[in-house]
């Protein structure tokens, strides 16, 4: 497994961290962490795709984020004082998921004996920060046909393989909460691409046949300097 999240590290302090963690399983549907909940654990996902929700006004559950192996979430919990921090999110596992959790005890220890694993929290939140700041730039420069079409490729390669047809299992409302959009004005760029046969649309699920063409139509000029 290559952890993003921790490329910056020698081999040794690599394995120091990945030894100290516990293992947890989750099965398809169970919820990983809970919003608002004490927040006390950095997981690193080792295997399967988990969704970040939030609740919105209205009651409802708002998909966020679709995480894979190789990804992380709860690194806030690693910051502050200890019993304060709570979940900025719910977690839940789209499918058999498993996970290393470092505690934020066990993490406090390893920075005693290390205090080079403080660098683990800078390089955590400055990911993030690199990810939020793309998904800034995209609600302000880029259109909301263009996002889908950038959303459907990034979930494509999280969701798929080398050669075929990558299968999306999320809903149309899901997709809508990812790039920011309404369900009616999203289902019109599906059915357009649909239509191209780029995509196939079937309840629940989006099936990309065409990741190039949909590539291509992702392409935007004029972004402001520095974009990606």
């Amino acid at each position: 497994m290559e952890w993003r999240l921790l490329s910056s590290f020698p081999e040794e302090d690599r394995r120091a961290i990945l030894d100290a963690a516990a293992h947890r399983s989750f099965a398809r549907g169970e919820v990983l962490v809970h919003e608002d909940d004490p927040a006390d654990c950095l997981h690193l996902i080792a295997e399967g795709r988990v969704a970040v929700q939030v609740s919105t006004p209205s009651g409802e559950r708002a998909t966020l984020n679709i995480l894979s192996p190789g990804d992380y979430f709860g690194e806030l919990s690693l910051v502050g004082e200890r019993g304060r921090r709570r979940r900025s999110a719910s977690v839940v596992a789209l499918e058999p998921t498993q996970t290393l959790v470092i505690s934020a005890a066990t993490f406090e220890a390893l920075c005693a004996k290390h205090p080079a694993f403080d660098q683990l929290i800078a390089a955590a939140l400055a990911l993030r920060i690199q990810q939020l700041s793309r998904r800034l730039l995209d609600a302000l420069y880029v259109g909301l046909d263009r996002r889908l079409y950038r959303c459907l490729i990034d979930l494509a390669h999280i969701y798929g393989h080398e050669k075929g047809p990558v299968t999306i299992p999320l809903t149309q409302e899901d997709l809508a909460f990812l790039v920011g959009g309404t369900r009616p004005t999203v289902n019109q760029i599906l059915q357009k691409l649909s239509a191209q046969k780029i995509i196939e649309l079937h309840r629940g699920r989006v099936i990309v046949g065409d990741a190039a063409a949909l590539q291509f139509k992702a392409k935007v000029t004029g972004e402001p300097p520095g974009y990606r």
